[in-house]
């Protein structure tokens, strides 16, 4: 099997080939790797990427910022060279050596991707914070990781940490964006001298720890993932061959991305780096609140985007709503079905499964792309034709709208613990409902108990050691244990089935994956969030959430007054829908595996009441323990 790239396409660059090579055990595909296809980094640093660009192209606009008239200004390479070289001098000059623990917390703001790199020019470690964190969680990473300096966003996160610090004996340094800190830091470093970043920047090298990224704590404490300088060059620098057509262009079109996702978490980050390694333009959105972000995508205008399923479902939930207001809800209904219907002859003409799509579904396709299709992509800048997704699995039938609609998915499977994504969507080769082949240069292997097992480049050292300032090593073998489940198709592809903490064994001793089932209410139009139970109980049950803005929506509709949301729980009609949608999601299990019974709370999760990690994954014991009169109300 291989993967070729033709001259064809708008993209640069020698062609590239990827054979995954496949191991089977009694006839089952249990390993799968994919050698690499870029050029191992044996010296340097991420801290080099600003001034290798700014030799090599001192007038390329490799970033935008925010404006006070709220435009953007584009940032050249040299002009952003310079500014982190300033910022670097500034943190030596306030004393920080070599290896000291610099915390951010602030959200998809220009100065993060800024503080990051001059911080490595620094010869410093980074250590994100999610703006969202509490005074704890704060503090506990603070404390954990050893951190000498902290910078905020606004004066009111440091303040907050007040009461907390004389608990953090270690923290030396508190700076606040708002309060134009790092431009004082940049005067400060005046009296730098260049070369003293140059030094530490040639102390660098590609086994050097460049950050300590902590992870959700979707159980427990959150613990420090330590990634170098090498794990995020071996996954950005195959990302980007392999992803020709999203970071190499040789039209006149320039490639650019807007960031909206936490730069706390290393999906954002590693994408922030990609481009700064590919010179595409990135700029950043500190709002994800619709009205904010869709003004920002229309004066950004990206050609790619990075999401979580669940925004691609909502962008879908809500395009429907608005054709149905419009009265167009039919016609609607027939262009997603056209779309999926395309993206499914595309998958199958490229798989060599399929003729492609005839002329009637083209001429389908081609009425319905003005009329609804080209609406979807104006809603996110118009110029948008590449989404790389993870976090969640998509499903077969979302992936197959967007890329029928003109938005090719390439959806991908990692954690922080991977630098990002450990598998993605391999181009001209998408296998819809999965999440690709290993990126190049990563091996997947399936344990004998379904477990998804990882090696590669990007594969972390091991886990924060808070006492000896090191690395707690995560596996002895080269394979780190994921604690997903998964398989491996005939041809190499992985598909995720669920979480191996979370598998649900019930009184029968049937063993239950709820990703499935909870990932296709989730896409319904007027449910929120939904939780599967039934460890230990006589049969499987769901705690389902709202969607306000679906519902009000449907009762509009329908004519019908709008009430209090914590009325709509107990309405019948509402709940016959509900019901529906759960027998059509029945379908894609046995019997045993189904669900029973469902109730409808009367308030969302939220990450705010610490139902959700700050990358929307469910802290089930959080739920469990606020919601456990309703779930005993399910098995009484």
């Amino acid at each position: 099997m291989s993967l070729s790239y033709s001259s064809g396409h708008d993209y640069d660059g020698a062609p590239v080939l990827v054979e995954p090579q496949i191991r089977r055990l009694d006839g089952e595909v249990r390993e799968v790797s994919v050698p690499p296809i870029a050029p191992p980094v044996t010296r340097g640093s991420l801290a080099d990427l600003p001034f290798d660009n700014a030799y090599a192209a001192p007038e390329a606009q490799v970033l935008s910022r925010h404006t006070q008239d709220g435009g953007w200004e584009h940032v050249t390479a040299a002009q952003f060279a310079a500014q982190v070289l300033a910022l670097a001098k500034g943190l030596i000059a306030e004393g920080l050596v070599p290896g000291d623990r610099i915390a951010v917390m602030a959200r998809t703001i220009y100065e993060w991707t800024l503080l990051d790199f001059a911080a490595w020019a620094a010869g410093l470690v980074t250590v994100p914070i999610y703006p969202t964190s509490s005074v704890f969680q704060t503090r506990w990473i603070l404390q954990d990781s050893g951190a000498v300096a902290l910078v905020t966003e606004y004066a009111g996160q440091a303040a907050a940490l007040g009461p907390e610090l004389n608990r953090l004996p270690d923290l030396h340094h508190m700076w606040i964006i708002e309060k134009d800190h790092l431009e004082r830091l940049a005067e400060l470093g005046d009296q730098v001298p260049d070369q003293e970043v140059a030094v530490r920047r040639g102390m660098l090298v590609p086994d050097t720890l460049a950050t300590v990224v902590y992870t959700s704590g979707t159980t427990g404490r959150p613990k420090g993932c330590v990634l170098t300088h090498g794990n995020f060059l071996s996954e950005v620098d195959n990302a980007i061959e392999l992803l020709h057509p999203v970071f190499k262009s040789k039209s006149s079109e320039e490639l650019a991305t807007l960031l909206f996702l936490p730069m706390s978490h290393v999906f954002g980050r590693m994408v922030a780096v990609a481009c700064v390694r590919a010179r595409v333009r990135v700029g950043h959105a500190p709002s994800l609140k619709t009205e904010d972000l869709v003004a920002e995508l229309s004066a950004f205008r990206p050609t790619f985007l990075l999401c979580i399923p669940y925004m691609l479902e909502k962008v879908f939930n809500s395009a429907r709503a608005k054709a149905e207001n419009a009265g167009r809800a039919t016609a609607f209904d027939r262009a997603a079905n056209v779309a999926i219907r395309y993206g499914e002859a595309m998958e199958a003409r490229q798989s060599d499964t399929g003729p492609g799509p005839g002329a009637a579904l083209k001429a389908s396709r081609a009425f319905y792309d003005s009329l609804i299709y080209r609406r979807i992509r104006n809603a996110m800048g118009g110029r948008v034709r590449h989404i790389i997704c993870g976090g969640s699995p998509l499903g077969r039938r979302l992936a197959a709208f967007y890329a029928g609609a003109g938005m090719e998915i390439y959806e991908g499977y990692g954690l922080t613990e991977t630098t990002g994504a450990a598998t993605v969507t391999p181009p001209l080769k998408p296998r819809l409902g999965t999440v690709g082949w290993p990126l190049p240069g990563t091996k997947v292997r399936i344990a004998a108990d379904g477990e998804i097992l990882l090696g590669g480049h990007q594969v972390f050292r091991g886990y924060w050691d808070p006492y000896g300032g090191g690395v707690i090593p995560a596996s002895a073998d080269g394979w780190f244990p994921t604690g997903d489940i998964g398989r491996l198709d005939d041809d190499g592809y992985l598909t995720i089935t669920g979480r191996k903490k979370e598998i649900l064994i019930t009184a029968g001793g049937k063993n239950v994956a709820p990703a499935p089932l909870e990932n296709y209410l989730r896409s319904h139009p007027l449910i929120s969030q939904c939780m599967v139970l039934g460890d230990r109980r006589p049969y499987i049950s769901a705690l389902i959430t709202l969607d306000m803005a679906g519902v009000s929506h449907w009762r509009r509709m329908n004519g019908k007054h709008p009430v209090p949301a914590e009325l709509l729980f107990n309405d019948e009609e509402l709940r016959s829908i509900f019901q529906r949608a759960v027998d059509e999601a029945n379908k894609l299990v046995s019997r045993p595996e189904s669900i029973r019974r469902f109730t409808i709370l009367p308030v969302d999760f939220s990450e705010e009441a610490g139902h959700l990690t700050p990358s929307m994954k469910l802290r089930r014991e959080v739920v469990m323990r606020e919601f456990g009169q309703e779930v005993e109300g399910l098995y009484s």
